[in-house]
């Protein structure tokens, strides 16, 4: 008994593809784009795509072409089809540069891309696409009402971006590699300068640093600490009032610290 849902979806699909086959080999291109239409209006994309792709070389010569072909790009789209969509709108704006509907698509395509961005552990390519497009779209149709979207869609994407680099940059820490995680929380800093994490990152640079002069050979010890006390100093200057405040200045005085008793070490070691 549990095999008849099987088999009635299975008959149920058959028949449908017979039927969208029938369509096909109708030699009515008008007739067939009718029931194109009917399906698109139906949200049944997946046949409206089959049919506008087999109706187009005989409407590329005629008025119908643009809709069809704007239509066709928004199957794919609707499928989540959107590497596929992404390159149909980008066909559509080079086909017809004077269409009504070119900000329209031009937005899309963009907007295919950021449909695209994967969770921020993976390769940002489409992330960084997407941003691009975006504020192309925006220098090139400043009056838009769709601007204040993009422009969202610009600063969910940079904070994807941020979000990789942190993880990035506590994995070096996390790992022991505190010199390298140092320098990725530092470029982290300086690529997003306005985050509301920039005193947690800063703290992480002196962190990151303090533990790398406490595990330094003793020579090294003392320029290493040094650099955690210029890196106390300068989160003070730019974080008078954050919250971590008194934890960095904690780092400072370890720091110092170790410089003395490091300076006292020196002193009793006979030359």
């Amino acid at each position: 008994m549990r095999f008849i849902p099987v088999l009635i979806a299975v008959i149920f699909l058959s028949s449908c593809s017979k039927g969208i086959t029938k369509i096909l080999k109708n030699p009515d291109p008008e007739y067939k784009l009718r029931i194109a239409e009917q399906y698109f209006v139906k949200k049944k994309y997946n046949k409206a795509q089959a049919i506008y792709e087999d109706v187009m070389p005989y409407y590329k010569t005629r008025a119908e072409f643009e809709d069809i072909y704007y239509k066709y790009a928004y199957c794919a789209w609707y499928q989540a089809d959107y590497m596929n969509a992404e390159n149909l709108f980008k066909s559509f704006l080079e086909i017809f540069p004077n269409s009504s509907k070119s900000e329209e698509v031009d937005y899309m395509r963009a907007y295919s891309f950021f449909k695209q961005s994967p969770k921020p552990e993976l390769d940002q390519t489409n992330t960084i696409k997407a941003m691009g497009m975006m504020q192309t779209f925006i220098n090139t149709h400043p009056g838009s009402a769709k601007n204040k979207e993009a422009s969202d869609i610009i600063d969910i994407c940079r904070t994807k971006l941020e979000i990789k680099d942190f993880k990035s940059a506590q994995l070096y820490y996390d790992m022991g590699q505190f010199r390298a995680a140092g320098v990725a929380y530092a470029a982290l800093l300086n690529s997003y300068p306005e985050s509301m994490k920039g005193d947690e990152y800063k703290l992480m640079i002196i962190k990151a640093y303090y533990r790398y002069a406490e595990l330094s050979i003793e020579e090294k010890k003392p320029e290493r600490f040094e650099h955690v006390i210029d890196e106390c100093h300068d989160f003070t200057d730019r974080f008078p009032e954050s919250k971590l405040r008194k934890e960095a200045e904690s780092y400072l005085n370890l720091s110092q610290t170790q410089i003395k008793n490091l300076s006292n070490e020196q002193v009793k070691t006979p030359a």
